[in-house]
């Protein structure tokens, strides 16, 4: 697996899996498919909790007098990279198609504006430098049977230091840990219900 290959020592891993009626060509489609706007929108507590996330940021701008940065009409998981790194913007790590996706981000995620770090996807396994935290996002998929298909979504953390390690620790035992599981939950409910309905015939 791509986490294994990637963060196979991490301090803190959660995952979550849905069962998809649905065969693992449609599955991977919906994956490929899915706007992570859209996600926000049809589950009202995944946008409340991104939109309380970018809040800090968004501050940080008005009071340097900054227009905050537009958000983006669309987002798929294959526009993340595209991100400017200082926004945030998630790194390829690997891609085995119908199979499973990975994404990687460092940063200091702890602080209310969150310092990330440039980190390409040739360097994230070996990045060390103390005080940041290396985060992997996978999606998986993994057949059933010819009509049922298991989603996967699995997110680790590892820090580079014991003082990364302590600010981490905190902040996620303090909500972070379940709003973070509430967000990969409504990703692949919503992806789940997209590919359900590729297998509907038309009305």
């Amino acid at each position: 697996m791509l986490l294994d290959d990637f963060l196979p020592v991490y301090d803190v891993s959660d995952s979550v899996a849905v069962v998809v009626r649905a065969d693992v060509g449609a599955t991977w489609r919906a994956l490929m498919a899915v706007d992570l706007i859209e996600v926000g929108r049809r589950r009202p507590l995944v946008g409340v909790l991104g939109a309380l996330r970018a809040l800090p940021d968004i501050v940080s701008h008005m009071l340097h007098g900054e227009s905050p940065p537009a958000a983006p009409a669309q987002l798929r998981l294959h526009d993340l990279p595209a991100l400017p790194a200082a926004s945030g913007g998630w790194v390829l790590l690997g891609e085995r198609p119908q199979q499973e996706i990975a994404l990687g981000l460092v940063g200091k995620f702890w602080r209310p504006v969150i310092e990330y770090a440039e980190v390409p996807a040739a360097d994230f396994r070996a990045f060390s430098t103390p005080g940041f935290a290396r985060t992997i996002y996978a999606l998986s998929v993994t057949r059933i049977d010819d009509a049922q298909t298991l989603l996967t979504g699995t997110m680790r953390t590892a820090t580079t230091s014991d003082d990364a390690r302590r600010w981490f620790h905190r902040y996620w035992t303090l909500g972070v840990g379940a709003g973070a599981h509430v967000l990969v939950q409504g990703l692949l409910d919503v992806i789940r219900d997209i590919a359900d309905a590729s297998r509907r015939p038309a009305a």
